[in-house]
């Protein structure tokens, strides 16, 4: 199967207003399959955007090479675009048309002739639940309609990479479920390829081929849950929950001889990897017996993709 994305030693430096650099995309490299879902997970503010707008030729990198089709996206940035659909978690509709035109607009620009957009038009505003507000301009819509009017959009010439920027916030449940119908027949049926961002996990660990964990400017991670899922420490995690993270605290934690690992989530927050689950939520209980530290919660769970990403971007505690 061919590569349809390739992301070689990609850089984005920006200046700040003081003169300071800071380093937003360092140096990641990728590849994406003809008809993969991709899945690209990090905290808010770690370049995932940034990566999306160098990759979709909206913002020019530092340095590295971008590939669509085996063609660099410098040489021919508009066929680059062609194959490209965006679904970018700013509103860039264009407010001075309505529904039916940003989608007719958007059809007849990527080479669909006017019955051909027409028809897609009218199928995709029924199923997003627009179809009684086509003629309404979009600067009326509410933040959910003008969401799936972006959604309609992206898929409108059915590109062959399809990127989603955190598209389902502010979508109910019945759109989201509308959205993954429309993204899987395509993956399906057209072999197009999904870079997919979200903060709802349930997503790529339901959808996804393949996940990369970024944090940082970087790559933390990358392959399948499965094999990411060997990165972690021991098969199940206690969540603690205390009034306040204090290195006194976290030390107790470290004397235990039944965690083997621990990660500080926030000022209230761990997430303990056990030797022994039993013994280790015995141990820690008996810590509270004479800590200054209140208990607020605990928790025993088996792994899963949030505890990958949490163990691959949350901070290390002593041990």
């Amino acid at each position: 199967m061919k590569n349809i994305l390739e992301v070689s030693n990609l850089k984005k430096v920006f200046k700040k207003a003081n003169g300071e650099s800071h380093v937003a995309v360092n140096g990641i490299s990728f590849e994406l399959k003809e008809g993969e879902i991709f899945s690209f997970l990090g905290p808010n503010g770690a370049g995932k955007s940034t990566t999306i707008n160098m990759v979709t030729t909206q913002l020019s990198p530092t340095s590295g090479t971008i590939k669509v089709d085996g063609e660099d996206i410098k040489v021919d940035p508009i066929n680059a675009r062609t194959k490209i659909g965006i679904v970018a978690q700013h509103n860039n509709l264009d407010r001075g048309l309505t529904a039916k035109e940003n989608l007719i607009y958007h059809g007849r620009y990527f080479g669909l002739s006017k019955e051909e957009s027409e028809k897609r038009a009218a199928s995709l505003l029924k199923d997003f639940g627009l179809y009684e507000w086509q003629d309404d301009y979009v600067k009326s819509f509410s933040g959910g309609m003008a969401q799936r009017l972006k959604i309609a959009r992206a898929i409108m010439h059915k590109p062959a990479i399809l990127f989603l920027d955190e598209p389902t916030t502010g979508l109910d449940p019945g759109y989201r479920d509308i959205l993954w119908e429309h993204v899987l027949r395509l993956n399906k049926e057209n072999k197009t390829t999904v870079f997919l961002t979200t903060h709802y996990m349930e997503e790529p660990e339901r959808f996804s081929d393949r996940v990369a964990i970024y944090n940082k400017g970087e790559i933390k991670a990358i392959g399948t849950i499965d094999e990411l899922r060997k990165q972690i420490p021991s098969e199940s995690l206690i969540y603690l929950k205390v009034d306040q993270v204090t290195d006194i605290f976290t030390k107790q934690l470290n004397k235990l001889n039944s965690i083997k690992e621990i990660k500080v989530v926030d000022d209230k927050n761990y997430v303990i990897y056990p030797t022994k689950s039993k013994e280790a939520l015995t141990e820690i209980l008996h810590i509270f017996d004479n800590s200054v530290t209140q208990l607020e919660n605990i928790q025993l769970s088996s792994t899963t993709l949030d505890d990958i990403f949490i163990h691959l971007t949350a901070k290390e505690g002593e041990k």
